[in-house]
């Protein structure tokens, strides 16, 4: 038996005037993920739980099958281990992001949490002088994907509270710098940052095309490295994990599971949603278990872009979806799960705590599920709410039953 989760970041969303009163996965053309709704088991997920962030962190270390409060020490020292960086018991990581601040009347706002979506190669290169200005014995800097980076403070404090950029999206970051035992510390570090940034080649060379400089970083998700049992302790299982973004890398990484690099995955509106689908299928012939991660309509929601979250869901359900269920002769007898981590609406740019719709599907049999289609609305009427973090013992029920 083969173990499939496909993954579309944020597709869940809230009902939206300019659509008539549905969602984006209403209105979007997903005929694959609607004949898997109809054919098995449809419902609700509650990813994010009670007292805790909705980040993709949390969500996706529920949907996984580890439970936030058992192993959860934050986003970074995820991220970490994507990266290859192997934090001492009193290191402290720190998302970094690179983001453009926008001046307005003697206040500053978060014009942008990517920097107009700065390229991986201009990012690594902006890092690089962090690291040989500031860097050393104290703070160190990696480079990871396009906005997307690492700091890590050795010997650091780690009793701070953040707001993550993508938060406050156009609002002023007066009242959201950090908080708590070290925060002038990261704020004085933020300040070294930004004159390094606004003298910088790279910065000049975006502002001469047109392009949205990376003129400061903000640091958020901080957090110590989490221990975690693997899939080969937890359920005897060999796996791999798909996805651009070091976040679910690094969650995969810490279970144990095999990274593929798919060529063209973004992270971003443009990734390789066939290759991912591809790959995860190749994947399947040696190993037992595949998580194929999409960011795509987390992007496209965050940037309150509707038509592009509607597109996103489409590839991910022609490309990614599609691709799998073409291929399921191949594969042999497998379930599948697929869920978002987290909504993300496109009205409020932000993540929500709401449960998810989730599909369980049996290729061996029908689960006669009542549903029309895949949607919110579908998944509330068919089923119940179930932790997030039971969804993976759903997923394996039969393997746990045998």
């Amino acid at each position: 038996m083969k173990y499939i989760i496909l993954l579309g970041d944020g597709m869940a969303d809230e009902p939206i005037a300019e659509l008539g009163g549905k969602t984006p996965l209403e209105v979007a053309h997903t005929p694959n993920m609607d004949r898997l709704a109809q054919t098995g088991i449809i419902g609700l997920a509650a990813t994010v739980p009670e007292g805790y962030p909705p980040g993709s962190d949390v969500a996706n270390l529920s949907v996984f099958g580890y439970d936030p409060a058992d192993c959860y020490t934050g986003r970074s020292p995820l991220e970490a281990a994507s990266m290859g960086v192997d934090l001492g018991p009193d290191d402290v990581a720190f998302r970094l992001n690179f983001v453009w601040l926008e001046a307005h009347y003697g206040k500053l706002y978060m014009g942008d949490f990517s920097a107009g979506h700065i390229s991986t190669d201009e990012a690594s290169v902006l890092i690089a002088t962090l690291q040989d200005e500031l860097g050393g014995d104290q703070f160190n800097f990696y480079p990871g994907v396009s906005y997307r980076h690492l700091m890590v403070w050795k010997n650091g404090k780690d009793a701070l509270s953040f707001t993550p950029p993508h938060d406050i999206s156009t609002y002023s970051i007066e009242d959201h710098l950090p908080q708590g035992d070290g925060a002038d510390v990261l704020q004085d570090l933020t300040n070294s940052a930004q004159m390094l940034l606004n003298i910088h080649p790279v910065n000049n060379q975006r502002i001469a095309e047109n392009k949205l400089p990376a003129n400061s970083v903000w640091f958020w998700g901080h957090g110590r490295k989490p221990v975690m049992e693997t899939y080969q302790q937890r359920y005897g299982l060999t796996g791999s994990v798909i996805s651009a973004v070091d976040l679910i890398k690094g969650i995969g990484i810490n279970a144990g599971l095999e990274i593929i690099e798919v060529p063209g995955a973004t992270g971003y509106l443009d990734t390789n949603y066939r290759g991912k689908g591809e790959y995860a299928v190749a994947a399947l012939k040696d190993k037992d278990f595949v998580y194929v991660h999409v960011e795509a309509p987390d992007e496209a929601g965050h940037g309150g872009l509707l038509q592009e979250k509607i597109k996103a869901i489409e590839s991910f359900d022609r490309d990614v979806v599609g691709t799998v269920l073409d291929n399921i002769d191949a594969i042999g007898d497998c379930r599948i799960l697929i869920a978002p981590d987290h909504p993300t609406p496109v009205e409020k740019r932000t993540h929500t705590s709401d449960p998810v719709p989730y599909i369980l599907f049996d290729s061996r049999q029908s689960l006669a599920s009542q549903a029309t289609a895949y949607s919110e609305s579908e998944a509330k009427r068919c089923g119940g709410i179930i932790p997030g973090h039971q969804l993976l013992s759903l997923l394996m029920a039969d393997r746990e039953s045998a």
